[in-house]
């Protein structure tokens, strides 16, 4: 792998109407909500699909977003954590 120490690198993103998908080199799919990034939920099908990726993550220049895989996998357990407790 060669993503940081921490997490693997995006491979790939996609989108559906409320959703952004990131495929991970480990195989890993992650599924999150667009109304957690404002700048994607509100920018254009064409701004969402300008995107490089890096080692550390996912950079929109247009949109002035930029996303660390690093924080996609915390965020996902700390959402999940809530509903295992429940």
């Amino acid at each position: 792998m060669h993503g940081t120490p921490f997490s693997p690198e995006a491979t790939d993103v996609t989108f559906d109407e409320d959703s952004m998908w990131v495929k991970l080199e480990d195989g890993r799919t992650i599924g999150v909500p667009l109304a957690w990034f404002p700048r994607l939920l509100n920018g254009s099908e064409a701004e969402r699909k300008d995107f490089f990726l890096s080692p550390s993550g996912i950079h929109w220049e247009a949109l002035d977003e930029d996303i660390a895989i690093a924080t996609l996998l915390a965020d996902r357990m700390e959402t999940a954590s809530p509903a295992k407790a429940a």
